[in-house]
């Protein structure tokens, strides 16, 4: 199925469910982590129910392939858990925002190990890009190349997470001066992100495990203890992006990355 149509069902969709019960639960002070659980099963239940709807079972079937494909290799898996960390401290350094954090740094390990691999990857990171990696990227990325695909997906992600600049104090005691902030730096990380996310479905076959690993890290970076302002997670992400631009280009890997896929619906990543 070619027309792009299931696509913007599920994002108008999903971002609107999701905003309605965000903005409620803020606008009424409440706890904000029933919403978010209810955002996941926007995010999953739509992927899977149109996915289901289009191309059946063998489609829900190859949505949740990348789950299991897991056989990355030990560097990558190096890569995936200590880059976002030691990007993110190393900029804090060089910005004088490093401190000691509190408990010691066995400490701090051991909570973003808990946080990335247990709170991260199988409470939430693995479910959400099976929607948005398996879903929609893929397939944006299938019609138009990585690039291009990329950014298309930057715009939603960036769409369906704005009520989360209010989640830190409330949405009566976020200052304007705050969102304002919060929100630039949402606008600048989430392209990188998703192109970041893009190339490791590319270099990966698929693998949604290997995205939320990344994704589960990327989020706790940027609440490590160490670090003070809670905002060098997102120059350390944007390092490790050229980065990995500059070595896949080495590589040459970027040479096929134009390519389209012959059935968009039922996207292959390009190699």
């Amino acid at each position: 199925m070619n027309h792009p149509r299931p696509l913007g069902v599920f994002l108008v969709t999903v971002i609107g469910l999701t905003w309605a019960t965000q903005l409620t639960f803020l606008l009424n002070g409440a706890d904000l982590t029933p919403a978010l659980l209810a955002e996941l099963v926007f995010l999953l239940g739509g992927a899977t129910a149109i996915t289901a709807y289009t191309q059946g079972r063998a489609g829900v079937r190859r949505l949740y392939a990348g789950i299991t494909r897991w056989r990355l290799g030990a560097g990558r898996y190096a890569v995936l858990l200590a880059a976002m960390p030691a990007l993110t401290l190393l900029v804090a350094a060089l910005t004088g925002t490093l401190r000691q954090p509190d408990g010691g740094w066995l400490k701090l390990v051991t909570t973003y190990l808990f946080m990335t691999l247990i709170f991260g990857v199988l409470l939430g990171n693995l479910w959400e890009e099976t929607a948005w990696s398996g879903f929609v990227q893929s397939r944006l990325m299938a019609r138009h190349g990585l690039l291009a695909g990329s950014l298309r997906t930057a715009v939603p992600f960036l769409l369906i997470h704005l009520p989360l600049i209010f989640a830190a104090d409330g949405w009566a005691h976020t200052t304007w001066r705050a969102a304002g902030l919060d929100l630039a730096l949402l606008t600048l990380a989430a392209p990188f992100l998703r192109y970041l996310i893009g190339t490791l479905l590319v270099d990966t076959g698929g693998s949604i495990l290997a995205v939320a690993l990344l994704h589960a890290s990327f989020n706790a970076a940027g609440s490590m203890a160490a670090v003070s302002g809670g905002w060098q997670y997102i120059p350390a992400m944007i390092i490790l992006t050229l980065l990995v631009v500059a070595h896949r280009a080495r590589r040459g890997n970027a040479a096929s990355d134009h390519r389209q896929t012959a059935d968009p619906a039922s996207p292959r990543i390009p190699a």
